[in-house]
């Protein structure tokens, strides 16, 4: 596998790396890096899941790869592992972040792992160069604590799924809340030992996951409000339909939406304060219009 080197900030989708605390100078990364952001999910956890977190895992990176989004893991045994199958099996993109120099893949029984994840246009990336050199973590354990910050700085949202009270996993969870990312927890059995870190941040103010819908839209909150905003006129006159079709298309000024609806002025006014007393739309002033 060819090793190539870039600087975060000359892609779209790693410039956000810029801005975390120790930002990584260079990235070693094997695969492709996508040029522009794209709405991406860090799904990290215990190393010895339970057959719960293992489901909870796997369903969360499907369906989150399934509705375009790029799934980051830590290649690792357990949760990493499992996020990045999920991803794989949906057909989409997942990152992988070492805590190892680029060189040298760890877990060594994960090679193959992250040969699928290259050939699927992903990507296996690491900020310690073929000798063990860059980054700001010594050797031993502290690389992979260091390499946290990039996993929850790359993504929009992190998901813990699975951890123990002292896990690896929770200070993913408090970079991503120092960088100002959302973090989701999976809520567990109380008696369970794995379950035990989830709850407490849950305690502590993370969002419980419950579904992966929680994600998606989470990540695509414009489908969210694209589908609402149908099923909110669903049933509206025909006039009202042709109104609302016409913002969704992007169209906002109340003259072009009659001019493109063939409908006269006062059937545009009539319809549009239904629309406004239905909760359905808002007005932005001169004329102007956005679906709530």
């Amino acid at each position: 596998m060819k090793i190539n080197k870039f600087s975060p900030q000359e892609t779209g989708f790693t410039e956000v790396l810029c801005s975390i605390v120790l930002k990584p100078k260079i990235l070693y990364y094997y695969g492709k890096i996508p040029e522009n952001r794209v709405p991406t999910v860090a799904i990290v956890g215990a190393r010895k899941n339970t057959s719960y977190g293992k489901e909870v895992t796997y369903r969360a990176a499907y369906e989150v790869a399934k509705a375009g989004a790029i799934v980051v893991s830590g290649l690792a045994y357990g949760t990493d592992s499992i996020a990045h199958r999920g991803a794989l099996d949906a057909g989409g993109v997942t990152i992988a972040v070492l805590g190892t120099a680029i060189n040298r893949i760890y877990p060594i029984s994960h090679t193959g792992l992250a040969r699928e994840i290259i050939a699927a246009g992903g990507a296996v990336i690491s900020e310690y160069g073929p000798d063990g050199s860059g980054g700001y973590g010594e050797v031993g354990g502290v690389r992979f604590l260091a390499r946290n910050r990039i996993i929850s700085g790359l993504s929009d949202v992190v998901l813990i799924a699975e951890a123990a009270d002292h896990s690896g996993s929770l200070n993913t969870a408090s970079h991503a809340l120092e960088q100002g990312k959302e973090v989701f927890a999976v809520p567990g059995d109380i008696n369970r030992p794995l379950s035990e870190g989830c709850n407490k941040l849950i305690a502590k103010g993370a969002i419980p996951y419950l579904k992966p819908s929680d994600l998606v839209e989470k990540l695509f909150p414009e489908r969210v409000h694209a589908k609402r905003s149908k099923k909110s006129f669903m049933g509206g006159s025909p006039v009202e339909q042709k109104i609302v079709k016409q913002i969704l298309s992007g169209v906002n000024d109340g003259e072009q939406i009659v001019m493109n609806s063939d409908i006269s002025v006062q059937e545009f006014n009539q319809a549009i304060t239904m629309l406004e007393i239905r909760d359905v739309v808002v007005p932005l002033g001169m004329n102007k219009w956005m679906l709530r």
